[in-house]
């Protein structure tokens, strides 16, 4: 058995009913691409809950040292990390019951993207969320 990636519409059909993603590497630089993607989701209406050691504030909201600590509701959580870091967030996210996982692109790790679907958690692996929101929805806000 294979990870099998969503379909486009069942993507589409996420971005739309989401309205809270965790970002799991997000970076308080903004030359960086997971500030400027995570920046421009938060134009497009989504509330960016930004995960990494080190605590502050990045995007007007308040730093979260990992996953588990993050109390309120996550519709996405989209990983920043590199490929070796996968399977412990999977393994987080099934523990938790996280719903979704986004792998930005150049993230990959087949056998944790299926693990994640076999444990019923939606997985976009090797993918930018911005690029697909843009080309499945648009640049519209929310």
């Amino acid at each position: 058995m294979y990870y099998q990636p969503p379909s486009d519409e069942a993507i589409k059909k996420l971005l739309l009913e989401t309205k809270t993603i965790a970002v799991v590497g997000l970076s308080p630089k903004p030359s960086r691409v997971s500030y400027s993607v995570s920046r421009i989701m938060q134009g497009f209406g989504y509330r960016i809950i930004p995960v990494r050691p080190g605590g502050g504030e990045i995007l007007g909201e308040p730093v979260y040292e990992n996953l588990e600590t993050i109390e309120s509701a996550v519709d996405i959580v989209n990983v920043f990390r590199a490929s070796r870091f996968i399977s412990d967030i999977v393994d987080d996210c099934i523990r938790q019951k996280r719903k979704a996982i986004w792998l930005q692109e150049g993230v990959i790790d087949d056998e944790a993207a299926l693990r994640a679907q076999q444990n019923g958690l939606f997985i976009v692996m090797n993918r930018c969320i911005y690029k697909d929101h843009v080309h499945l929805i648009g640049h519209n806000t929310k």
